[in-house]
């Protein structure tokens, strides 16, 4: 029985030709099967620039200039628009392999292109072993061609070489001619993810399928280097009935494997902006407070404050307006593990926690019941603590999150052109807020889920959601 599953799993997986030592392949099985995708992108690109398809086609082939919106510009070079297609991006070129409807017109059109930008080199097709090759010189630099077995054809440019033929436009013409000379393995990686189109990372260890239609991209991927600790399986959370605010809004139920990975990181920030505290009691508690944890945790961002210091580690860490709540096995252990607080510098005790004074701000830590709640702003770490019901239930899945791509939007435009010059490493956030802060700003929400997988792996999912109406 587990052969015959197994069988019609890899019988219904798409089988793309990707070429090997790819930093990314991108595959779609079937080209007028991406309206939805097409729709949800023309859409979201009256808001950002970088999200219109056009911007992205010309990435698809290496001569010929492809719209997958007009299927008149693939069946006018040869190329069959109900056909799949596989682009592998390398650092040294790229190949696009695509089934033909019309052979002759596509290599009619190809050497068309080629000569225009070969220098006028004059386009000479090669047959060997079944394999029909062409292979000319860019006057851009590089080297550009195809090979052609049947009616499947990979089309490749490579680098520029220079003056110097280093060899690479030679080994690109192998592996396209390796790729057409045989038909491909299916991928079963890709049959066990929904998606019209695919898009894989070799060297994370990420596949992704995409979906979508005019209000709605979904992807839904699996990944073996993600950072990020294991996961429980799927089952009750005291934050299960919590109905998700904020800018971010996040459940998860971490392994036990992964609790002191989870906690130490959450320390590593506390002495970062607290560079007073004793190393040893800082690692001392933290280890305590990891053995006393369930692994149920609630994660929320409320939002980014107003014209916050993004300049120094301590303004980044109290930019945003956040806290966490972890469930505790016992209530009088936490409470001893958490002692050696007090004599921290700048730590004051309260009536169910302590407060600590650090570079930047104050740190709030409170324990109520079985909930201890740490946040770097009182409003919201109050708000938590109050927030968190008696009763848990079930969730479906070990991690659950939902963004408010609104108050996303907001957080972006708080970094400056003079907080990049300041801090180099805002450069990629600041390019975000300009590219994709007038879309984010007019979505609807964001929202997936997580779970481990086996092999120390992720599956995840995605759900971004546009207004019903523009």
């Amino acid at each position: 029985m587990i052969s015959l599953v197994l069988a019609a799993s890899l019988a219904a997986a798409p089988a793309p030709r990707a070429a090997t030592a790819s930093e990314t392949v991108v595959h779609i099985p079937r080209m007028d099967a991406l309206q939805g995708v097409l729709a949800f992108l023309d859409r979201a690109g009256q808001s950002a620039a970088l999200m219109r398809p056009v911007v992205w086609y010309a990435e698809l082939h290496p001569f010929f200039p492809l719209d997958l919106g007009q299927p008149a510009t693939l069946t006018g070079v040869g190329i069959d628009p109900t056909g799949p297609i596989t682009v592998s991006l390398r650092a040294n070129g790229r190949i696009s392999c695509t089934h033909l409807a019309d052979v002759k017109l596509f290599q009619e059109k190809a050497a068309g292109m080629l000569a225009t930008a070969g220098s006028k080199t004059e386009v000479k097709p090669t047959t060997s072993g079944g394999v029909t090759t062409v292979l000319v010189p860019r006057e851009s630099g590089g080297r550009a061609g195809y090979a052609l077995k049947g009616q499947e054809a990979c089309a490749f440019s490579s680098a520029n070489e220079g003056f110097v033929d280093s060899g690479l436009g030679q080994a690109m013409l192998k592996e396209a001619s390796r790729l057409v000379g045989k038909a491909p393995k299916a991928d079963a990686r890709l049959g066990q993810l929904p998606g019209v189109l695919y898009v894989m990372l070799p060297e994370r260890g990420m596949v992704v399928g995409v979906d979508g239609g005019a209000t709605e991209l979904r992807l839904e991927g699996t990944s073996t280097e993600l950072p990020l600790p294991p996961f429980q399986a799927s089952g009750a959370s005291p934050y299960g009935t919590m109905k998700p605010e904020g800018m971010l809004f996040s459940r998860a139920r971490v392994a036990p494997a992964g609790v002191s990975q989870a906690v130490g990181s959450v320390a590593v920030s506390i002495q970062q902006v607290c560079p007073q505290c004793p190393p040893g009691e800082v690692s001392s508690v933290t280890r305590a407070v990891a053995e006393r944890l369930t692994g149920n945790v609630l994660v929320v961002a409320d939002s980014v404050r107003q014209r916050p210091n993004l300049r120094t580690p301590e303004g980044r860490f109290f930019a945003t307006r956040q806290a966490v709540a972890a469930e505790v096995t016992d209530t009088a252990a936490m409470k001893s593990a958490l002692a050696p607080l007090a004599k921290f510098p700048g730590a004051k005790t309260t009536a169910d926690g302590y407060t600590l004074d650090v570079k930047g701000g104050t740190l709030y830590l409170r324990l109520k019941g079985r909930q201890l709640v740490m946040g770097n702003d009182e409003a919201v770490t109050s708000a938590l603590v109050a927030a968190v019901p008696k009763e848990g239930a079930a969730l479906p899945h070990a991690v659950d999150f939902t963004v408010d791509p609104k108050r996303v939007a907001a957080g972006l435009n708080q970094v400056s052109l003079m907080d990049v010059v300041s801090e180099r490493r805002l450069a990629g956030i600041f390019t975000m807020g300009l590219e994709l802060g007038p879309l984010l700003a007019r979505s609807e929400r964001i929202s997936g889920w997580l779970d481990s997988a086996s092999g120390g792996g992720h599956r995840f999912s995605t759900v971004w959601t546009l207004p019903a109406s523009p």
